[in-house]
């Protein structure tokens, strides 16, 4: 892949990424290098944490990896303890882990289903920043002297499905909405530590991950990958939709020192698709 130029946003911080899949999760990490950071990725498995790392100081970043399982509170102690080992602050934690819906609408959605989205999103959440609290209070560079306390950021990664009802991403909503209020109450309970807590809620993300679903979706019912392309960016009023880098954009921006003002916040990234 190409080097990515080094602007500096995160120059000398340690970003924490629970949940860096192959996608999204991928090119944040890659992003936050490029800005300078040092990346920590975490997720289930291993051997794509690997590839990313290579990636990453492939092209000149900083990283290293530590596999996570984000529903398993030892887990997310070990990740900790691991990160404790490199750093004795922490400066961003993004919680992006989820579980895969199940599509279906609540009448024929097993319960069990919810809750394993629920705890490895929410819950899962909550772990891993119970256990960094420490860490991003120490992230703080001390305020300015005016009585502000600088500690580190928290992102957590929400959904635009929080602004719909639509049927079969009922369970979806569900884990992605008790994310919310999760970043709210989180904000409120830490803001006196110097810690801030924001949430960004993607709509549809455009990488390859949503073009393989677009070209299955093109072959089930006729047509190309383009005509499902269009026909989905036309309830946007950008009438296109967001690229992983435009979503990651808004993620750099809360985890840098540029959004030092901003906690409980939840901005919806969907080029226009809901307005909130």
């Amino acid at each position: 892949m190409a080097q990515q130029q080094r602007t500096g946003l995160l120059e000398g911080k340690t970003i924490v990424i629970v949940g860096a899949g192959p996608g999204f999760g991928r090119r944040l990490a890659l992003r936050a290098a490029a800005e300078g950071a040092t990346v920590v990725v975490a997720a289930r498995t291993a051997s794509r944490l690997d590839a990313m790392v290579h990636d990453i100081r492939s092209a000149g970043g900083r990283a290293y990896s530590v596999a996570v399982d984000a529903s398993d509170a030892t887990s997310v102690r070990v990740l900790r303890e691991k990160v404790a080992e490199h750093t004795d602050a922490v400066h961003g934690l993004v919680n992006s882990a989820f579980a895969t819906p199940s599509m279906k609408p609540l009448a024929q959605t097993d319960h069990e289903q919810i809750a394993r989205g629920i705890d490895l999103s929410v819950l899962g959440a909550l772990r891993a920043t119970q256990e960094f609290t420490p860490l991003l209070e120490a992230g703080g560079a001390g305020g300015s002297g005016t009585g502000e306390r600088s500690g580190g950021s928290v992102v957590m990664m929400a959904s635009a499905v929080i602004h719909h009802s639509r049927e079969r991403y009922a369970g979806y909503k569900i884990a992605k909405t008790a994310l919310v209020a999760l970043g709210h109450s989180l904000a409120t309970e830490l803001g006196p530590r110097g810690i801030r807590v924001n949430t960004v809620a993607p709509g549809y993300i455009y990488g390859d991950t949503l073009k393989a679903y677009f070209e299955h979706l093109a072959g089930k019912y006729g047509g190309t990958l383009e005509d499902v392309y269009q026909h989905t960016a036309a309830k946007m009023d950008l009438r296109r939709l967001p690229t992983e880098d435009e979503i990651a954009d808004p993620v750099l921006f809360l985890l840098s020192d540029r959004a030092s003002g901003i906690t409980g916040q939840t901005l919806t990234v969907d080029c226009g698709e809901f307005h909130t």
